[in-house]
């Protein structure tokens, strides 16, 4: 299987992942111009780790989000659908507990963590109005959830730009230095199809969360969403 298409058949888009694991961050870095970095150091201050929370990273990939936060004194918990990923993460950081596990099903009893995240890893869903409800399930009351994800530029003209790159630049990238092309292709078209800041929000508050709201990190390339549970 080289690439996942956007019906996001949960096997599929695992075993792309698979594929692509090694290099996986660096790639992500290379496509972003070398914002990914800057992106997390944002979304990290949002979220405000420090020790005794207890912190569920969904899609957490290779944990390069997990990693700030364990930083902080958190307890982090990074958790993936993608072994290949989960592999390479554990060698890269293996004092932090790598946890395989499917979004749409999380393995942890209710009210546990006192905040999930999800970073570039919601739009790979095939549902993600019941990710949402798990996150929520799994979230104690008073507690939030962060997602970091690509999104839509604001401005017109600074949006068209930006579609060309995903379209015209990302495929030449790509093939230039992936094993795996065609999954970067994917990427792109997930982003693409992706709903803007204000749709997401509301299907986060239909999933259950309250007082949500948005950061936008470089124009909109990236927006951050904060939600609340009750």
């Amino acid at each position: 299987m080289s690439r996942a298409d956007l019906g996001k058949e949960p096997n599929e888009v695992a075993q792309m992942f698979d594929g692509v694991a090694k290099r996986y961050d660096l790639l992500n870095d290379l496509l972003s111009l070398w914002r990914t970095k800057s992106w997390r150091k944002r979304a990290t201050k949002i979220m405000a780790p420090k020790p005794g929370m207890e912190i569920l990273d969904i899609a957490a990939g290779t944990g390069t989000s997990s990693r700030p936060l364990a930083d902080k004194g958190a307890k982090v918990i990074p958790l993936d659908f993608s072994k290949g990923m989960l592999e390479a993460g554990r060698k890269r950081h293996p004092d932090l507990p790598f946890t395989f596990g499917d979004a749409l099903n999380l393995p942890f009893p209710d009210n546990k963590f006192d905040l999930t995240t999800i970073s570039f890893g919601l739009r790979n869903t095939n549902d993600v109005q019941s990710a949402l409800a798990e996150s929520y399930r799994v979230t104690k009351s008073g507690g939030r959830i962060v997602i970091v994800e690509f999104s839509q530029p604001t401005n017109s003209f600074f949006r068209n730009i930006y579609r060309k790159y995903l379209l015209a630049a990302i495929p030449p990238i790509a093939r230039k230095f992936s094993s795996n092309p065609d999954a970067y292709i994917y990427l792109s078209e997930s982003i693409l199809a992706w709903p803007d800041q204000k749709l997401l929000a509301q299907i986060m508050q239909t999933a259950g969360w309250d007082s949500v709201r948005w950061r936008n990190f470089t124009g909109g390339i990236v927006a951050v969403h904060i939600g609340y549970k009750n």
